[in-house]
Formats: structure tokens, sequence, C-alpha cells
């Protein structure tokens, strides 16, 4: 417990990296993974990255927010740990309805005063958004502050990801028909980030896998001139070598970055992605 007794929470899809999470008791809130045949599971606790890819083959399943129950139980553990407030980083509003979940059940615990932080992304920079929430508190910004240091940093952080097939995006009505069609016949990868509302958008097309990759560490690059110094993310399914190689990648083009925080995919994230994604993230140092 950090010595403000300000509790972290999040839901899984920020991925958050776990040990990072576990070092530093950051709350973790899964999303709900869901098969046609009535059964459901919570993200990174009842089933796992790899076994939902194991089962792609015969279904898809969908994703939902977190019952409102398991928000209230966790606020409530919280508190009854010791913790005499907290902050909630959640993923994008408008791609999941967790943050107005979030903000309608703290209203239900009076006495553990809540800040409800919408990162306005997803995956790898959301959860860098949650370690600088823990690193905050940690070095004593008071709780008044983090609300507007919270959100300040989230609106200057940016998520840039690609697939290799479409199919998974466009399943989940993350892309429309036309841009599904076109990439498919053209081998067409958009990559995708987050406008400053949290909706997906288009930020670039490649033509081809490799030229996609190449083009996200260049809009990273480009993110990065930004600022002083900068933390990078990276997102992928655990292949060691690619992690390496797109850390390599960002730091022959980037001369300012402060750290590199390297994530696997959550199950909650992949259900809608597929397992061959390449995620990158770049926010103020």
């Amino acid at each position: 417990m950090n010595d403000q007794r300000i509790a972290i929470l999040t839901d899984s899809g920020t991925n958050t990296p776990l040990d990072f999470a576990r070092e530093h008791d950051v709350r973790i809130v899964p999303l709900l993974i869901n098969y046609k045949d009535g059964s459901t599971y919570k993200s990174g606790v009842d089933i796992t990255t790899q076994e939902v890819i194991d089962h792609f083959d015969t279904e898809i399943p969908s994703t939902s927010l977190p019952a409102p129950q398991q928000i209230l139980s966790a606020l409530e553990q919280a508190r009854d740990d010791g913790y005499t407030c907290g902050v909630f980083v959640t993923i994008s509003g408008t791609l999941s309805a967790t943050y107005q979940t979030v903000c309608m059940v703290s209203r239900l615990v009076d006495d553990f005063p809540l800040v409800v932080i919408d990162t306005k992304s997803i995956g790898v920079v959301a959860g860098m958004v949650v370690m600088q929430a823990v690193r905050m508190v940690e070095d004593g910004v008071p709780f008044g502050e983090l609300n507007a240091r919270l959100r300040d940093l989230a609106e200057q952080s940016d998520v840039f990801f690609a697939t290799k097939t479409l199919d998974y995006l466009y399943h989940g009505g993350r892309i429309n028909t036309v841009t599904y069609r076109l990439g498919s016949a053209l081998n067409i990868k958009p990559v995708i980030t987050c406008d400053k509302d949290g909706r997906y958008v288009v930020a670039r097309k490649a033509r081809g896998w490799d030229r996609a990759i190449d083009t996200q560490v260049r809009l990273v690059r480009d993110r990065a001139a930004r600022y002083p110094a900068v933390r990078v993310g990276i997102c992928c399914t655990n292949d060691q070598d690619l992690f390496d190689q797109l850390e390599d990648s960002l730091r022959a083009q980037i001369d300012n970055i402060a750290e590199v925080v390297r994530s696997g995919l959550t199950p909650d994230l992949i259900v809608h992605t597929g397992p061959d994604l390449v995620g990158l993230g770049v926010q103020p140092a």
C-alpha cells in the first residue's frame, strides 16, 4: 500500500503489465468473454489469451464490460483493505461502457472517493496511463490533483496498431464493410488509432504487413518529436523476437526514449484483433 492510501484500479482492456500490477497492487477488474453456449469467463482469470486463440477455429466469442457488482466489489475490497480513496483508469468510453458504469457504481460507495479516468484509448497506451497513475501517487501527488494531471496525460498519449487479418475487427464491428473488403482484396493494412473522443479511426494505410509495422514506427517517431522525452509501449503476442525487433526499430529512429513498456494481449483484446497484432504507444515522459 502506498503512503497516501490511494488505490489504483483498472479494467483488463488497459493491458497493464501483470508484473507491474502485482508489484504495485493495481486492482484489475476483468472484462468478460462470452461464448454462444452461454459460458462466460473473466478475462485473464478464468480464461487465458492462448485458450481464446485455440478456440478461434470454432468460434470467435464476444466481450462485455464487467458486471456492476464486480466493480462494486472491487471498490469495497480496496476500501476494506485500508485504502481511503481511489483512481480507476478505464479504456475508451466509446469502445466500452466500462467508464460510464464505473462512474455510476462509484456513487454507491459514499465513503470511498474515486477519480475515474477515461483514457480515450485502449491496450498498451491505456496501461501506460495506469502505470503513471501509480507513479504519481507514489511520488506524493495529492489526490485532488490526480484527475487533471491524468486527463492531460491521457490526451497526450497515442496508440497505433495493425493486424495481419481484418477478420476479427470486422466481426467485432470495429471496421466497416468497405474497409474490410478493400483491405482484404488489396492486402491493405489500416494502421488504426484512437481519435480525441476515443473512437477507432484509420491513421494511415499500408500495403502489406511489413509496411504496416514500419508505418507504426514512423507515426510513433513523429509524435515523439513533440516532447523532450517519451515513453513508448510495445504490444504483441508472446513473440520475444518480434518484441526485440520492434524495440530496436524504435530506438534506431527515436533518440529521446526514456522508457520502453512491453505488454502482451489480454483475452478480451485478442477477441477483437486476432492473434497477429502489433500495437505501439507513445506518451510524454
